[in-house]
């Protein structure tokens, strides 16, 4: 992501599976993505813990929803931006409000300038990253597939 404002859904799986507990993995989600709340008047909004299987961190504006959602036992992490229409959540097999990957790396690529890049290189390089669903967490809103 962009520290702009773009978010990416991402679908990924490693060859070795990270368990994380939930609680864990929701003050993570609140660590690395707190920007979202100091710098775009985002309010987390929702925390789901299903056992150690899912888990959701959500944070809300007006216009989007941003879920960061964690399937442990798929090893599945996954960010999606919802659009809004008129407040409520828009289908989620509508392309025009729920944002992917190629969508917003192509958007967001054609906008970002070399400076914003490597503003948000230099912003996210801040945490360490102890473990692999700590690096995975910081790749998406820090990196983009440039290709």
């Amino acid at each position: 992501m962009l520290k702009s404002g773009l978010v990416i859904k991402s679908k990924s799986s490693s060859s070795s599976k990270t368990m994380i507990e939930g609680e864990e993995y929701v003050e993570l989600v609140k660590r690395f993505y707190s920007f979202l709340e100091t710098d775009f008047n985002f309010t987390k909004v929702n925390e789901t813990i299903n056992g150690n299987a899912f888990y959701d961190v959500e944070f809300r504006n007006k216009e989007r929803i941003i879920s960061i959602s964690y399937e442990n036992i798929e090893d599945h992490l996954e960010v999606i931006v919802f659009i809004l229409e008129n407040g409520k959540m828009p289908d989620y097999d509508d392309k025009t409000k729920t944002l992917h990957l190629k969508q917003i790396n192509r958007f967001a690529i054609e906008k970002a300038s070399k400076d914003k890049i490597n503003f948000n290189i230099l912003y996210f390089a801040k945490y360490n990253a102890k473990n692999e669903i700590e690096r995975r967490l910081l790749k998406k809103p820090g990196n983009f597939d440039y290709t």
